[in-house]
């Protein structure tokens, strides 16, 4: 087992500093707020300048098929700032979970090219599973595959509402298979759920006798499947250090310019250490989260300790900070005018999503051999 790289690289600050700029410019809070209110809450014109201009929806795709051939390292950079502005894109749907997915099926000729359109942000998709699922959840059962058409229901799927294409796990008369479903076919449809994460939408998938393709059959579905959740959930753990990190730096910001009995707030002993405590923690996320990133790029087994390890720890920590964030904002904080909510949202939703944290202890202990929690 090689030692993990967790620094950042030269490309990876340019890449960063890159992606700040454009959402210091397009991605203000209060322009994310609006969004969430309108009848349109995923920005498509920022996800369509970061596909262009950026290139950055395609950093999992190699050149050859339209992407940018870089790697996860690269790819958790990006969606730390994206989760530093909780920006309405569909970064974990396309550019993580459907692209993963694709990638491990790039045989077919039909899955390459979806590929290439999700790499250059002419298409958004998704992969077709409950937002809880975890890498090591057994293969989805809820569609079933009969005749080259597709029938069955999936509830709370990530960025359906703007998915042109769909990666759906279906179990047919060979066992278990990958469609990639067209979302605007006959017999599909899509119904919003009220979300507790205003940014990132999730909808329940329904489909009725659907044809599509099969891109992958038997293991080589289901090894592409937990391709696609494991790296997804290492991406995820960066999200969230991009966004515990906004909660910390916003909140010390707003306590030494905060007066209260004449004093800063963060002045005061006990304000001074609920912030330092963060501060620690955030620091192991991102210890943990950048380990995680770096082992995508090596085998599966090692990759699977490392990102059961950063969500375990992660998913839990960024709650915390969302609620401090909130807490130590006092009254203002507790207001929809204000941005805490949205922060506070984003982390709640994503302690659930692809797995809680006592799940992936459990997955530490059966792949580390150890006595289960």
């Amino acid at each position: 087992m090689s030692s993990p790289n967790l620094l950042y690289g030269e490309v990876e600050q340019e890449l960063r500093d890159s992606v700040r700029s454009l959402l210091r410019d397009r991605c203000d809070w209060t322009a994310v707020l609006a969004r969430c209110e309108s009848e349109h809450p995923y920005d498509r014109q920022l996800w369509s300048t970061l596909a262009t201009d950026l290139g950055v929806t395609g950093l999992l795709v190699p050149e050859e098929l339209g992407g940018a051939g870089a790697g996860p390292r690269e790819l958790a950079v990006l969606a730390e700032e994206l989760g530093s502005s909780v920006a309405p894109v569909p970064l974990l749907g396309s550019a993580v979970m459907a692209t993963s997915a694709l990638l491990a099926c790039s045989e077919a000729s039909v899955a390459s090219e979806a590929v290439t359109t999700l790499a250059t942000g002419s298409a958004v998709g998704t992969v077709a599973v409950p937002l809880t699922t975890a890498p090591d959840d057994p293969f989805p059962e809820s569609v079933r595959a009969q005749d080259a058409t597709l029938s069955g229901t999936v509830p709370t799927v990530v960025d359906l509402e703007v998915a042109d294409k769909a990666v759906v796990p279906a179990i047919g008369e060979d066992g278990p298979g990958l469609y990639l479903l067209d979302s605007s076919a006959p017999g599909v449809t899509r119904t919003p759920i009220t979300p507790l994460d205003l940014t990132r939408r999730i909808g329940t998938l329904e489909l009725d006798r659907v044809p599509a393709p099969r891109v992958a059959t038997g293991p080589r579905a289901e090894r592409a499947l937990h391709h696609a959740l494991t790296t997804a959930a290492g991406v995820l753990a960066s999200e969230q250090v991009g966004l515990a990190q906004h909660c910390l730096d916003s909140t010390v910001d707003y306590v030494r310019t905060r007066y209260q009995f004449g004093r800063a707030v963060g002045s005061f002993q006990a304000v001074k250490h609920r912030l330092a405590d963060l501060w620690a923690g955030i620091s192991t996320a991102r210890a943990v989260a950048r380990d995680a990133a770096d082992a995508l790029t090596g085998s599966s087994e090692e990759a699977g300790i490392s990102v059961a390890v950063a969500q375990s720890y992660c998913c839990d920590l960024v709650v915390l900070a969302a609620e401090e964030h909130l807490q130590l904002h006092g009254g203002i904080g507790m207001t929809w005018e204000h941005p805490a909510h949205l922060y506070l949202g984003r982390a709640k939703s994503s302690q659930l999503t692809l797995g809680t944290a006592e799940r992936h202890r459990n997955t530490i202990a059966t792949l580390g051999a150890l006595p289960a929690p």
